[in-house]
């Protein structure tokens, strides 16, 4: 019986290998197709096609009797991966008679992160970082877009820092705070001027790609003059999404403000309670995972950020207000013992989710199962 069962393992390794030899060759198939749609100028990221390609699978994976959602799983990784290969073969230039482009704060992952998406579309970029000031004025001369990709607490320094730009220049605030800089830029600038909120922390790997990453356009002032621009960002793969910098703030203090603060104060929480990591990741569920994954994530990145995104204006607190408002209600009904109310509050906030409740649990399932998976603790 064990040499029946090592025969098979021999059997399976021979099969991985014959998997990983047609991988590699799918993969330099890839890489073929991204020089093609670079010099044509075509959209890396084809969510027909993509959509087309799973069904067709999935429909072929059932003929053979082998699970959709396995092979749904695998065909999504190995895309994802694909597209990193079609995005170093560069993109195609939307506006070859664009004069250089330069970026503040090009030295941070988000400024760097652009300098790289832009240079492998043939843009010529200059940085101009805090240690470049005194040559701001030579750094700036004859370009024709400029990036504030600052911290939001020296936003407003950086645009009332800026030396005289010429009319036609395009200067793009990517900050996660709209209506303060925005309105900043306009009162120093004639031209052109543009609102960008990316939607994603910034990888400045060389595998690193803008492939279904949502960035939030508000628009500023001559948005003809930048259109362009945002199809080069549509061009590497983004998804675009536009509203005034009124309503990006309204939404913010939700995304961002109360979203980082509740996990925040989960964490603050965790440790005043003194609880050992070790023996409580021990005993999770995926779903308990989950909740430590994004409090640890939370925990890695720069503290002066997030305070920043939190108090950036007084409308995140008096939501985070509200929030803790709530919270209060809701745990008088746990000290009254008042089962009946908190279910019909939940059959309340269910019914308000309608349909999202049913695609929000198929995600968080497939996200549950995928955690498991990496689990190495």
């Amino acid at each position: 019986m064990m040499d029946r069962l090592n025969f098979l393992r021999s059997e399976i390794d021979k099969i991985d290998q014959s998997l990983l030899n047609l991988l590699s060759k799918r993969l330099s198939l890839v890489s073929q197709v991204g020089e093609i749609k670079s010099q044509l100028g075509l959209f890396i990221y084809d969510p027909e096609r993509e959509k087309m390609i799973l069904s067709q699978r999935k429909q072929e994976a059932l003929k053979l009797g082998i699970s959709p959602n396995l092979v749904r799983d695998i065909l999504r990784r190995i895309m994802r991966e694909s597209y990193s290969y079609e995005n170093e073969k560069g993109f195609k230039k939307l506006y070859p008679s664009s004069r250089p482009v330069v970026i503040i704060g090009g030295n941070g992952r988000m400024g760097q992160f652009f300098f790289k998406m832009l240079t492998l579309s043939g843009y010529q970029v200059r940085i101009l970082d805090q240690d470049d000031w005194i040559h701001a004025k030579s750094i700036l001369t004859n370009v024709g877009v400029v990036f504030i990709s600052v911290p939001i607490y020296s936003v407003i320094k950086v645009i009332n820092q800026l030396p005289h730009l010429s009319n036609d220049c395009i200067i793009v605030d990517l900050s996660s705070v709209k209506k303060s800089s925005l309105t900043a830029i306009l009162k120093i600038h004639t031209g052109p001027v543009l609102g960008l909120h990316p939607m994603f922390s910034p990888d400045t790997t060389i595998t690193a790609s803008m492939i279904k990453k949502v960035v939030i356009c508000c628009d500023g002032r001559y948005p003809q003059e930048y259109q362009w621009l945002l199809q080069q960002l549509k061009l590497w793969g983004a998804k675009v999404y536009y509203c005034n910098f009124i309503e990006h703030d309204k939404y913010m203090s939700f995304i961002q403000s109360l979203c980082h603060f509740t996990i925040f104060v989960m964490g603050y929480h965790l440790f005043k309670e003194n609880i050992d990591l070790k023996k409580i990741l021990s005993f999770s569920s995926p779903m308990f995972q989950l909740e430590l994954i994004l409090i640890g994530r939370l925990f890695t990145q720069n503290p002066q950020l997030y305070a920043d995104i939190i108090m950036s204006s007084k409308n995140n607190i008096i939501v985070i207000k509200r929030y803790y408002k709530r919270l209060g209600k809701m745990l008088m009904l746990l000290e009254q013992n008042n089962k009946e109310e908190f279910i019909n509050q939940f059959k309340k906030i269910k019914c308000w989710l309608d349909s999202y409740a049913g695609i929000f649990l198929k995600d968080s399932s497939n996200l549950l199962k995928y955690i498991n998976d990496i689990q190495e603790y």
